[in-house]
């Protein structure tokens, strides 16, 4: 699953960097074509989440992983040949609906596959490897477009989508744990929808899915419109940020489990840092007279500091909802998860943007309001949630008195 995780990564960054150019290189349609296609798919496609989740709970997470596998790299060898509009819209709607079905299927995955404190290395682990995957990935794009041209974006298309029918193939080997079918039949959204503990753990992770999206959305426009800095400090942030990610986040994971943490604490505790960073920035942004030099070594501290907040929070908060999340309806506990993060992804360009208008220091207020909320959210929803959902079981008997207790 790891090695999967890598290679999906790979994919992804072969385009995600360079996505309206990417698509508008092999399809030949305008950006701002482009633009609104991605932009109205992707929002259709969150449609697919309770699809998704439902499908799970009835076959598994495998099965339906590789049929995401499947579109997405049925998506990219046809984007080169889906040079008119309806075509263009039609591939994009089916992967982005597998797209935003993926994060919660992988979800559902890792409960299937790791219990007790195995699920917080392998988060951790698929996180590290995913991140050093859009690295190589994104370099590996960088250098076949400077040595093929504008004619390597196909190649590229053509690359990603070998890499997804590499990564379901390197899910053979798993042997997932599922519960009865008696149960899953059973059970169904409703059984969510009156899960309050759940829905207060998914409403801050959607404050937390801001913060994550700040630094993809509202960074490069606070450097360059507010701060009138160089472009290239988005750059250096993007890279400092994945390179810790893929080099120290397997590290940190493991600490803050060794510290013995509930995972309720590590992602509030990941949440404050997320606030002390935004913190900084607004101060930075009061100060953006100062020299040049100091000013980029300030933004750099600080996207470190906001990084730790991500390698703390992340592991943390994943495993908790899925461990939360009844075995029997898992699947939907996950989908209903994954919409917090796409709900901040589609609402944040336009929340950021407007904010910023106002003022660059007042996007960085409204974050650490965000944050400091999810972080108390967190800890008061502590006590409802299940035990074994919270405090981190180190092997199969303290897992057995977890539950007990």
């Amino acid at each position: 699953m790891t090695f999967a995780a890598a290679v999906n990564g790979v994919g992804n960054g072969m385009y995600i960097p360079f996505t309206l150019v990417f698509f508008h290189h092999v399809t030949g349609l305008s950006f701002p074509v482009v633009g609104a296609v991605l932009t109205v798919t992707g929002l259709i496609g969150m449609g697919a989440l309770p699809v998704a989740g439902a499908a799970v709970d009835r076959f598994g997470a495998r099965p339906v992983q590789y049929v995401l596998y499947a579109a997405r790299a049925l998506g990219f060898v046809l984007y080169p040949a889906a040079h008119a509009l309806p075509a263009f819209a039609a591939v994009v709607l089916v992967t982005a609906a597998a797209d935003r079905a993926f994060p919660a299927v992988q979800s559902a995955l890792i409960g299937e596959v790791a219990r007790g404190a195995d699920r917080d290395r392998l988060q951790a682990a698929l996180r590290a490897l995913t991140n050093g995957g859009l690295g190589a990935g994104s370099l590996l794009a960088t250098l076949v477009i400077g040595v093929a041209g504008s004619g390597a974006y196909t190649y590229a298309a053509w690359g990603n989508a070998l890499s997804f029918a590499v990564a379901a193939l390197l899910l053979r080997p798993l042997r997932p744990v599922r519960a009865a079918p008696g149960a899953r039949r059973r059970a169904g959204y409703r059984l969510v929808a009156a899960d309050r503990p759940f829905l207060i753990l998914t409403s801050a992770n959607f404050l937390n899915a801001l913060s994550y999206s700040a630094l993809s959305v509202l960074f490069p426009l606070f450097v360059v419109q507010w701060l009138h800095a160089p472009g290239v400090l988005t750059g250096t942030a993007f890279t400092v940020n994945t390179v810790l990610c893929g080099a120290v986040g397997v590290l940190v994971a493991g600490r803050v489990r060794g510290a013995g943490a509930r995972r309720t604490r590590a992602a509030a505790l990941g949440g404050t840092l997320f606030a002390a960073s935004f913190a900084g920035l607004a101060v930075v942004g009061s100060a953006r007279s100062a020299s040049g030099w100091l000013i980029g070594a300030l933004l750099v501290a600080l996207v470190v500091l906001y990084t730790l907040g991500e390698l703390i929070h992340s592991p943390a908060a994943e495993v908790l909802a899925v461990s939360a999340a009844p075995e029997a309806v898992r699947g939907r506990y996950m989908a209903t998860y994954q919409l917090s993060w796409s709900l901040a992804k589609a609402l944040a360009p336009s929340l950021f943007t407007t904010l910023l208008a106002v003022d660059g220091r007042v996007p960085w207020l409204f974050l650490i309001g965000t944050s400091l909320l999810a972080a108390g959210m967190l800890l008061r929803v502590e006590r409802r949630l299940p035990v074994d959902s919270v405090v981190v079981a180190r092997s199969p008997q303290a897992a057995a008195v977890v539950r007990a207790a």
